[in-house]
C-alpha cells in the first residue's frame, strides 16, 4: 500500500470507531481486527503503519471527533509529511480544503475532565492518561523468569514487583503462555492487597477471564481454595484453560446470575477468609490500552457502573468470615467509583473498618490507596481493604 492508501485506511477505520463509539458497538482492536481480516493485500508493515495512524489520532482527540478524516487533519497539522498524503490520488484521501473542518486537541471529554477535577486528578497528569503502555508480565513464582524471558533482551524487572517484567510494548510472548501471564503493574500491585496465603479461601467475585484469580493462586502455592465467579459466560469460560497452563488446581467457576447472585453463592455464606471484588467500572485508569473508551463513557453509564459496584459490595458483605476482608479494586481514577463507594459502605455496615492495603506503590488517597498513571507508570487503580467485624 502507498503511504496515501494507508492514510485513507486510517481515516475508515477511524470512522467505523467514532461511530462505534457512539452506538456502543466494537472495541477499537476488534475493528481494526475486521478491517484487515476483509483485506489480505495489507501486509503486516501496512497493518502496523494504519494502526500507529488510528491510535494516534485517537489519542489526539479528547472530545469524540465529528469525523475519522477529521481527526487525521488534526494529527497532519504537526505532521508535514503526513500532510502532503492527502493527495487526491487514486486510494488516497482528497486534497485539504481552506478552511476544512478540524478535530479538537485535547485529552479528555469536558465533562470527564471535572469528574478527574473532583478526584483530585490535576490536569498537569492528564497526558500520561491516554500514553502508549508498555507491556508488563507477571512469571509464575516456580519459574525462572530472568532465564525464561532471556529472549527478549529489551525486558526489565520491575522494581517494585517480585515476579513483574516489563518489555517494550508489542512484543510477542505468546509462547510463554502459562509460564507468564500479560498483566499490567498496576494489576500485579494491587492484587497485592488480598494478602492470600496457602490454605485460604478466597472468592474472586467479579473474575472474568481470570486475570487477578491467577495471580492470587500463585501466591497461595496453589493450596487452598478459590472460587472464581463472574456474569459473563464468555469471559468465565476462558479461565480453566488458563489455570491449567498455570498449574493450578484450586480455582473452580461459577457462573452468576445476574441480580440473583446470592443464590448462587449460598453455600459459601460467612466462609471466605477473603473476597476480591474486581468491580465493574469506567475504566478510566486503563485508557492507555483503550484510549477510545473515554468517548465511550457517558454521565448515565458512569451512573450505572457507580451503581452496580455498590450492589457487588453488598453481595461480598456476607460472604465473609468474621475478621475476614473485601478487596475491593476498580481500574478507576474518579472518587465516585472508589473513594466515595467505600466511604458509603462503611457508613452502611456497622462495626467494618479499613485497612491499610501495604502496596508497594501509589498514594493514600481517602481510605484506600490510588494508583496512577503520571505517578505510578502503571494503569490506574483504586484498593481498599475492608475488615469484617470478629
Amino acid at each position: 500500500m502507498t503511504p496515501a492508501a494507508r492514510t485513507q485506511a486510517a481515516i475508515e477505520l477511524l470512522d467505523a470507531i467514532i461511530a462505534a463509539a457512539r452506538e456502543g458497538g466494537a472495541a477499537a482492536d476488534t475493528l481494526i481486527a475486521r478491517y484487515f481480516a476483509s483485506r489480505r493485500y495489507a501486509g503486516s508493515k501496512d497493518r502496523r503503519a494504519i494502526r500507529e495512524l488510528v491510535y494516534t489520532a485517537v489519542r489526539q482527540c479528547g472530545e469524540p471527533p465529528s469525523s475519522g478524516r477529521g481527526a487525521m487533519l488534526l494529527v497532519a497539522q504537526s505532521d508535514p509529511e503526513l500532510a502532503s498524503r492527502f493527495d487526491g490520488s487514486q486510494h488516497g484521501p482528497a486534497a485539504i480544503e481552506p478552511g476544512e473542518p478540524v478535530a479538537e486537541r485535547g485529552v479528555v471529554p469536558a465533562w470527564i475532565a471535572r469528574e478527574l477535577e473532583r478526584s483530585g486528578i490535576q490536569s498537569a497528569s492528564w497526558p500520561a492518561l491516554v500514553e502508549r503502555a508498555p507491556l508488563d508480565v507477571r512469571a509464575r513464582r516456580d519459574v525462572d523468569a530472568r532465564e525464561l524471558l532471556s529472549a527478549f533482551p529489551d525486558a526489565q524487572p520491575i522494581a517494585h514487583l517480585e515476579r513483574g517484567w516489563r518489555l517494550p510494548a508489542g512484543s510477542d510472548v505468546a509462547s510463554l503462555a502459562g509460564a507468564v501471564e500479560v498483566q499490567d503493574a498496576g494489576s500485579q500491585a494491587v492484587s497485592l492487597a488480598a494478602q492470600v496465603g496457602p490454605g485460604m479461601t478466597v472468592i474472586d467475585l467479579c473474575a472474568g477471564a481470570g486475570g487477578k484469580t491467577l495471580a492470587l493462586g500463585d501466591t497461595m502455592e496453589d493450596r487452598g481454595r478459590i472460587v472464581a465467579c463472574d456474569v459473563d459466560r464468555g469471559r468465565l469460560s476462558r479461565l480453566a484453560p488458563r489455570a491449567e497452563r498455570a498449574n493450578l488446581t484450586i480455582v473452580e467457576s461459577r457462573l452468576l446470575d445476574p441480580g440473583r447472585e446470592a443464590q448462587r453463592l449460598g453455600d459459601l455464606q460467612a466462609g471466605a477468609d477473603l473476597v476480591f471484588v474486581d468491580a465493574p467500572c469506567s475504566g478510566t485508569g486503563t485508557w492507555r490500552r483503550n484510549p477510545e473508551a473515554r468517548w465511550r463513557l457517558t454521565p448515565e453509564r458512569l451512573s450505572r457502573f457507580v451503581a452496580m459496584q455498590a450492589h457487588v459490595l453488598e453481595v461480598a458483605a456476607p460472604l465473609v468470615k468474621p475478621g475476614g476482608a473485601i478487596v475491593y479494586v476498580v481500574c478507576s481514577l474518579l472518587d465516585a467509583e472508589g473513594k466515595d463507594q467505600v466511604d458509603n459502605f462503611l457508613s452502611a455496615h456497622a462495626g467494618w473498618t479499613a485497612a491499610d492495603p501495604t502496596l508497594p506503590i501509589g498514594a493514600a488517597h481517602g481510605r484506600g490507596v490510588r494508583l496512577s498513571p503520571a505517578q505510578d507508570q502503571s494503569d490506574g487503580f483504586f484498593v481498599a481493604r475492608l475488615v469484617a467485624p470478629c
